[in-house]
Order: structure tokens, then sequence, then C-alpha cells
């Protein structure tokens, strides 16, 4: 067939025909194609771009993190985002990589808490706090279960299987060292509270296992008879006393400045030392110990050169009269007496924390007056002189001054005590000062003792005492023990503080929290003493013993619960613990409550020959205060890293529903 062209560019008269015959594309052809182009754009663009389930459980997942990690109440918020760079007020732990894309708590709670800290005030948090009436206690796990309590799980491990303790993958650095100054300590991705009190908090977790997948996890028991488990020894030189986080993992002659936890849990065991012997019952052992127990080379060159102990037979001795300054312990604490008659130790003063400990001595001449000195050992004095005096049953911790805060509440001391520790207090701004003040109750007290006088550090500390607007109370040179004794108070008030020709250091921001302690760089500023009568520190405490048993007003509604707290306990251990667990009291000195919630426990034993370390456990409701603020001492805690102190430091240990709740936060984390 032969088909005619046109000119150019015009169509045949063939095709033209055939074009113009074709009928229009009705309306609804029309529609069809667009739905056609639609739902094909709509493939095309899922093909590449993240689905919608995905979008939705990535909500879903910051939604629960931020759900678990918020406070259920203000108290439970102890921390806020601070405007130098909010550093933490507990160091992260590692989490699994599974966990990356959950968040911290919202704002209003800070950016580096593996809990919810306390607000500006502790105290106000505290009383704000959603605590329950405490369960009734047995010497192991509740066997009853009470209602909106956590589940027991059911689900049982294969017999041969080695169980294996729930141990999150690294996610960070988890070194446990501080940054630089200025620079942010990184935050959890997710992180569950420990509630305040037994059943207390259970509705974050009723809440978090709500918002879980929707598959019921079941739990092995957390030890399970039928599991095996497989602990290798400490290797280091020090394995006998090797203290993680503190002790460097070679050959134990070095130590971290300051705590620094290792990347990988520490999972190795320490050994009993060759000749180690339990330690006599108490009142003997603060007079004589098994040498065995604490013997190390540079303990037993120290003891060569001092003659307020020494080395007979198979014991450590610690003649009475014999102290590290002439005169002994008694006189020296005397003469503190008379230089400042307000101390009134035993009833003004209750609690102290004693810096750099050396022989114990001061705390167990205090002791006498019913006065509690926790000896602050620091990490530098490779003597181990703290393991010796916990071994006599002397109240003790390790610690370091540097860079970071200790892990004790504000205002938690009626006075502080620095007998010859030799720590340069003016350096670097006075920043050591400036924690000191913070740990230091309102008109505390600051004792300062050394033999000999450095004209520089004197002239330096003075200064730094003046910008604190501290209190010079007094100054002498006892002739007996020839030591020079430096008084200085804590301003009660603000008033000299507004009298400040020179506002240097200058006061905190409200968001630079004094309540934050753990892994939390000090800060060059000063906190204003609290004025209100619903704040904590604004008057004195009642004289002991009736401090043990008295509910300031900054308590609020707590109160009440304080007071039910004490009751409980007070008849569960005399009812229980104290005949009924078979459990030889008068071989028991050194108790520690693992998970302290006002102190109840404690309290309960006031009476008896022992002294008790509160553990609050970072995770918990910030009640530390409430505790020191009744005349306890206490400490906060990690229960995911290895305690700061020497092997075999407790005779007691007490874990009143504290595993339950571990296990539960590494489930969920898990």
């Amino acid at each position: 067939m032969t088909v005619a062209r046109g000119p150019p560019g015009r169509p045949s008269s063939a095709l033209l025909g055939c074009w113009r015959r074709r009928p229009p594309l009705g309306f609804g052809a029309k529609v069809g194609i667009a739905i056609a182009l639609g739902l094909s754009f709509a493939i095309i663009w899922t093909s590449v771009s993240p689905t919608s389930s995905s979008q939705q459980i990535s909500t879903e997942r910051s939604s629960f993190a931020a759900e678990v990690a918020a406070p259920p109440t203000a108290s439970h918020n102890r921390t806020s985002s601070s405007a130098d760079g909010g550093h933490a007020h507990r160091k992260p732990r590692p989490v699994p990589h599974s966990h990356k894309k959950r968040h911290p708590a919202p704002s209003g709670s800070h950016a580096h808490p593996r809990r919810a800290n306390a607000t500006a005030s502790p105290d106000a948090a505290a009383a704000k706090a959603d605590h329950s009436e405490p369960a009734p206690i047995t010497d192991t796990e509740p066997k009853e279960k009470e209602p909106e309590q956590e589940q027991e799980p059911d689900m049982e491990m294969e017999p041969e299987q080695e169980a294996e303790l729930p141990m999150p993958e690294e996610s960070g650095d988890n070194s446990g060292k501080a940054p630089a100054e200025g620079e942010e300590e990184k935050p959890p991705q997710l992180e569950l509270e420990e509630e305040p009190g037994e059943g207390d908090g259970d509705e974050d977790f009723e809440g978090a296992k709500k918002k879980a997948p929707s598959k019921k996890r079941k739990l092995p028991p957390l030890f399970s008879s039928s599991a095996h488990y497989h602990w290798k020894h400490c290797g280091a030189k020090s394995g006998y006393h090797y203290i993680p986080c503190v002790d460097f993992d070679g050959d134990g002659s070095q130590r971290h400045h300051e705590r620094s936890c290792p990347r990988s849990p520490v999972t190795c065991l320490v050994s009993l030392p060759k000749d180690y012997k339990q330690p006599a019952p108490w009142p003997e052992r603060k007079d004589k110990v098994w040498y065995g127990n604490v013997a190390h080379p540079r303990l037993s060159n120290y003891v060569k050169g001092h003659n307020w102990l020494n080395h007979s037979g198979d014991y450590l001795m610690f003649p009475p009269d014999e102290w590290e300054f002439k005169g002994g312990a008694r006189h020296y604490v005397e003469s503190i007496d008379e230089m400042a008659p307000d101390i009134d130790w035993g009833k003004n003063i209750r609690i102290i924390l004693d810096i750099g400990c050396k022989s114990a001595g001061f705390g167990i001449a205090l002791l006498e007056k019913d006065v509690i000195t926790l000896s602050l050992g620091l990490t530098n004095d490779q003597t181990d002189l703290a393991q010796v005096a916990l071994e006599r049953g002397i109240p003790a911790t390790v610690g370091s001054l540097g860079s970071r805060r200790l892990p004790f509440p504000s205002g938690a001391f009626d006075a502080i005590h620095c007998g010859e520790c030799n720590i340069p207090w003016h350096s670097n701004g006075g920043k050591l000062l400036l924690e000191i003040n913070r740990i230091l109750r309102p008109g505390g007290y600051f004792i300062i003792s050394s033999k000999s006088a450095d004209l520089e550090s004197e002239e330096g500390i003075s200064a730094s005492m003046t910008a604190l607007c501290w209190n010079a109370i007094s100054y002498s040179s006892d002739d007996v023990s020839e030591v020079g004794v430096k008084i200085f108070q804590r301003p009660a008030t603000n008033e000299e503080y507004d009298l400040r020709a020179k506002k240097d250091p200058p006061f905190c921001k409200e968001e630079q929290n004094k309540a934050n302690a753990w892994y939390t760089h000090i800060k060059h500023c000063l906190h204003k003493a609290p004025v209100g009568i619903e704040e904590r520190g604004s008057d004195w405490p009642e004289e002991w013993p009736k401090r043990l048993e008295s509910y300031p007003e900054w308590l609020g509604d707590l109160q009440t619960r304080v007071a039910t707290d004490h009751n409980h306990w007070k008849a569960v251990v005399e009812k229980s613990y104290l005949d009924g667990l078979g459990i030889d009291w008068s071989n028991i000195r050194n108790v520690m409550d693992m998970r302290a919630v006002y102190g109840g426990f404690a309290a309960a034993l006031a009476s008896k020959k022992v002294w008790v370390m509160n553990v609050v456990p970072v995770h918990a409701a910030d009640t530390l205060p409430i505790i020191y603020e009744r005349g306890l001492v206490g400490i906060y805690h990690d229960w995911c890293e290895p305690f700061s102190t020497y092997p075999r430091s407790y005779d007691l240990l007490h874990a009143d529903h504290l595993f339950s709740r571990l296990k539960i936060r590494y489930a969920i984390e898990k």
C-alpha cells in the first residue's frame, strides 16, 4: 500500500483520517489513568522510604523510653538540665545496641541520669514522692505477691544450659572517666527507676509492661538451682584486696585517680587471703585485728614507722593511748570541744566525715560520745588504712577528692574533719572547698589540723575561706599534741553571701542542682543556703537521740510514711531478724543495707552494737537526705557497678527487694 506524504510537518491524509476517527477518552478512562499513576507513585515511595509500621515502632519505642525514664512524681527527678552542659547525677551503664533509638527522659529530668533524679530541692522533691506502705519482710524475697507488684517469672532454664547474668552490650564509652571541664558525660539511652519502697513505683513497671511488645516474656529465676556459674579469680597481685573501678586490672600497683570502671563488667571473684580468720567480736576488734586479713607489703612498711600500731604475732595491735598525735585521740577530741563548746559532741554534732583516714582513732574516740564518724579513705593512699579501719569495725569508704563530687547528698554532714591530710584546699580556685561547702550542713563545722604550718597554704586557705564567707571560729596550737587546729563554720543563712564585695565564686544557677552527686563534676559556684521552713537544712536537727524519730516540717506528707516505715522495721527486726534467722549478732559489726529507703532498718538497729551503711540506689527516689537528717549515714551507688570498698568489708548485707528490681530492669532493657 502506498501512502502519499504531504508537506513536511503535516500528517498524511490517511493517517490524519485515522487520527480524526479515534474517539476522545471518556471521563472514566481519565480517572482510571489517574488512579493507576497514583498507585504507582505510592508503591515507588513506599519502596524508598521507611514504612509506616517502622515509624510507629520508632515512635512507640521513643515514647516507651520517655515514659519509663521519666519520674512518676517530681520527687524522683533529682537532677535538671544544667546550663553548662547538664552534667549527670548518675553515670550511665552500657545498654544493648538494639536500644540505641531509645531516648533519655524528656526535659525535667537530667540529661545524664540512669534514674530520675531529685529537683533543685531534694527534700521538697522527696516530700512529693509517691511511696507506698512497706510490705512484710522475710529473710528472702517476698513469698506472697502483692497487688500491682512485679510478676514472678516462670520460664525454666534448660538444665544443662549455663546461666549467665544479663550483661547488656556496650553502647558508648563506659570507662567511667570524667570528661574534660565543660564536656558532657554521655547520657544512657534508656534506664529504669528502682522504686523507693516495697511496691513503690510498681505503676511504672506495670506501665512499662503494657507498652512492651504484645509477646509476653517469661524470665528465669535470678539464681537457678540447675544453673552452673563459673567465676574466674581476680588475677592481679592485689587480688586479695582488689577494688574494681579503683585498682588497675594490671599488676595491682597503681590506682585510678578517680573511680573508673572498665568497659566490660567486672565478674572476677576475689579470693580469701591465705591466713584469713574471722574477725574478733566487738569491741575486742577495735583494739586488735588479724594481721593476715589486711597484710600487704606497703602496710608492713608503714607499721614499722608508726608507734600507734604494731605487729605482734598474728595480730595488728592498736594501743588505746597511742595515736598519730601526742596525747591520744581522746585528748585531741576534748581540745576541740574546748575550742568550740557549741559543737557538743553526740548531741548537736552526730555525723562527721573524716577525710584522709589514718588510724581511725578519731572515730573511735568520738564513738564513745555517740558520734558516727565516716572515714573517707582516699584512693591515693595505697597503705589501705581505710581497710584497717573497716576491719576494726569503724565506718569507712573509699573515694577521691578530684574533679568529681563525692557520692553524698548536699548538707549531709554536721562536721567535716581533716587531720594532717595534706590536701591543697586552696588550689584550682578552691574547688575542693566548694565541694566541702556543698556536703557540709549550713552552720556546720570544718576542722583542719596539722603539725607543721605552710605559710603559702595558710594564706591560700584563708583567702578561700573569706571568699566562701566561712567564719573562723577558733585557732589553737595544743602544747600536748603539738598540733595546730583551726575550726571554721559555714554560714547558716545567705546574708553574709549577699554582703560580699566580690561575687567570686558566683552563685550557682537554679539548674545546677546541688543534689547531683553521681559522676558529676564539681562546679565553680556557690550554692545558697536554704531559707524556707519547707527546705531541708534551714533548721538544725533535733539533738541525738531524739533526731532519730523526729520528722521535720520539710518532709510534708512523708512524715507519716517515714514514721510507718520506722515502726514496721522495728517490729520486723525485733520479732524476726534478731532471733528468728539464726544470726549470731555478737559477730556482726559492719552492716550494709543495700537498698535503704528511709533508713528504717538501720534505725531499728541503732541500739545494737553495729553500724549500718545505708545505700540508696541511683535509680531510686532520693531518700538519702532523709537518712542523714535522722542521724544515720549512707551513700549513693549504682548496683550495676562494683561498690567502692575493700573485699570482706561487711559482716552482713541486707538486700530487701533489690534483686527483683534489678532483674526486671535487665529484662525490659534486654
